[in-house]
Formats: C-alpha cells, structure tokens, sequence
C-alpha cells in the first residue's frame, strides 16, 4: 500500500508540475493580448500608434488624418498599432520608415489593413526592406494599396 501512496503522490505532483506552468503561460498570453482588444472599439476613422507593445498607455498619436511626419519627440517609437478606419476608400493605413513617406531604397514601409485591426507586438514585423518595424516609423498615410508588406 505504501509503495501505491509514493507512486500516485509523484504522479499527482508530476501532472500538477505540467499543469501549472502552462496555465500560468496561457494567462499571460491572455492578459497580454488584452490590451488591443480592449482598446477596440467601433470604427472612427482614425490610426492609432503607442509606445508600448499591446497598446499600452497613451497612444503617441492618434489621427483620423494623414501624418508624413510625427514629430522628432514620436520618432522611432511604436511598437503597436491600430487601424480603425473607415472601411472603403482609403482605409488602410501604410506606415514609413521616414518622414514624407519617403518610399526607395532603404526606406521601407508597411500597411494595417482594416481587417487586420492591429498589429499588438511590432517587434516580430519587418518593413518591405527588411528592417524591422519596431520603433522604426516616422509617418503614414491612409491609402488604398501598394503595399509590399503587411503587419499582422
């Protein structure tokens, strides 16, 4: 009987050890992912940048109009977006990597489309020359396409 006892004590703490950690994991990807959500509302025309990934804080800017250069002190600094444009003409907001969307070599670009809501986490986002989009946009604009690149 003793040896029974030892056998299920170890197999109970074995599964509780398997259990914890991915309960525990799976609560902060929720709560993580959260903060765009919660941000979510009702489409008002406007593109939404902030500082923090999952759309914490304060965003850096918020617009419903096209910005080709958000200011030396908002610079280098998303790390999440959102687009909650109106659906149709000129809904899908393509961020630059320079100021005066400046499209060529070396200055790359990416677009949220509308469906796509938000993009939570620049950090794993490239712009269409490779660099990455985290902390790297300095303007947008609302156009209907030409996108090489989308954030997801």
């Amino acid at each position: 009987m003793r040896k029974f006892t030892v056998t299920a004590a170890l197999l109970g703490l074995t599964a509780l050890g398997v259990v914890v950690p991915t309960a525990t994991s799976q609560a902060a990807d929720t709560a993580a992912a959260s903060g765009c959500s919660d941000k979510w509302g009702p489409r008002n025309g406007y593109m939404y940048a902030w500082d923090a990934y999952y759309c914490e804080g304060e965003p850096l800017i918020a617009t419903p109009n096209t910005v080709g250069d958000w200011g030396s002190g908002n610079w280098d600094r998303a790390s999440s977006v959102m687009n909650r444009g109106y659906t149709g003409s000129l809904s899908i907001v393509k961020f630059y990597e320079w100021q005066g969307h400046a499209e060529g070599a070396g200055e790359g670009h990416a677009c949220l489309l509308p469906g796509e809501a938000y993009a939570d986490n620049l950090s794993d986002n490239r712009l269409s020359d490779g660099s990455p989009a985290d902390n790297n946009i300095r303007g947008h604009k609302w156009v209907n396409g030409g996108c090489a690149t989308n954030l997801t």
